[in-house]
């Protein structure tokens, strides 16, 4: 068995705090920035310790603005709910899509099925801007534009293609024949598909679901030209803070500080099973 000295676990333990420290900074400092004025924000040196306020979170939660040049009427809340309807939609219709086609990519090969795949995936690798222009003109013409259905019809284009790749590779990891003796007794292809490989590929399609819900929570180009302010989620809606009087910093925080907390939320909950996938190939023989 091997033994550590005293001195080599205070040394990784220092090592292991100072990692800590280093990412979780800029989120603490977020965090005590949300609740400070401007003034205190702007202070030179920095303040640790400050008077502590709730006026930024009261002004996202009434949607009142207090600026130098008066009171501004924002939408946060709104688009903080535009962004938990269009990820949580968008991620739903991805699995409802995606988890079936990856099973099928997965487990019937057939002539081109790698060339379909790949084409699936260039769509992620593809720039937003370079679609952008011929998706504005084709749903204006289709009547999508400024549209919750255009929008989850677009976010298509970011989670599918990651579901798709990352569960089919969970659906390979599981060997053929729990499915093949499943098969024997005389059930269908649907209901091995239902009974046996959803379940074992169920902490990677969480994985893939809460990696999906991720980018579409993040994405700002399409909803900024594809929606209006009604629409729009609260990547965009944080543009509503940088006034002609300043940028408000301590809203800017409290806005980082709300709309972070449902994907750390979700993050955390769904931790096990990221745990679980790590075990995924364990049955193999």
């Amino acid at each position: 068995m091997e033994h550590t000295s005293l001195l080599e676990r205070i040394l990784r333990g220092v090592a292991l705090t100072l990692v800590v420290i280093f990412f979780m900074f800029p989120i603490v400092w977020i965090f005590m920035m949300s609740f400070q004025t401007n003034e205190t924000i702007l202070r030179i040196p920095p303040q640790l310790i400050f008077e502590p306020t709730l006026a930024n979170y009261t002004a996202l939660i009434t949607g009142k603005l207090m600026t130098a040049a008066g009171t501004l009427d924002i939408a946060f809340m709104r688009n903080l709910w535009n962004s938990v309807f269009l990820s949580v939609t968008s991620v739903a219709v991805s699995l409802l899509l995606g988890v079936p086609a990856a099973y099928a990519f997965a487990r019937h090969k057939f002539r081109g099925s790698e060339d379909i795949a790949f084409t699936l995936l260039s769509f992620r690798f593809a720039p937003a801007l370079l679609v952008l222009l011929p998706l504005t003109l084709y749903f204006q013409k289709l009547g999508l534009a400024n549209t919750y259905i255009g929008l989850i019809w677009v976010y298509q284009l970011i989670c599918l293609p990651l579901i798709l790749w990352i569960v089919r590779g969970y659906f390979e990891d599981i060997p053929a024949d729990i499915e093949y003796a499943y098969r024997i007794g005389g059930h269908s292809w649907f209901a091995t598909f239902r009974k046996i490989a959803l379940p074992l590929a169920g902490p990677g399609i969480a994985a893939a679901g809460l990696l999906a819900f991720i980018f579409a929570w993040n994405n700002f180009v399409f909803a900024l030209v594809l929606a209006s302010a009604d629409k729009q989620p609260v990547t965009v809606g944080a543009l509503a803070f940088i006034t002609s009087s300043g940028i408000q910093y301590g809203q800017i925080s409290a806005a980082i500080v709300l709309s972070i907390t449902p994907t750390l939320a979700l993050a955390l909950y769904a931790q096990r099973y990221l745990v679980e996938g790590l075990s995924l190939g364990a049955v193999k023989g």
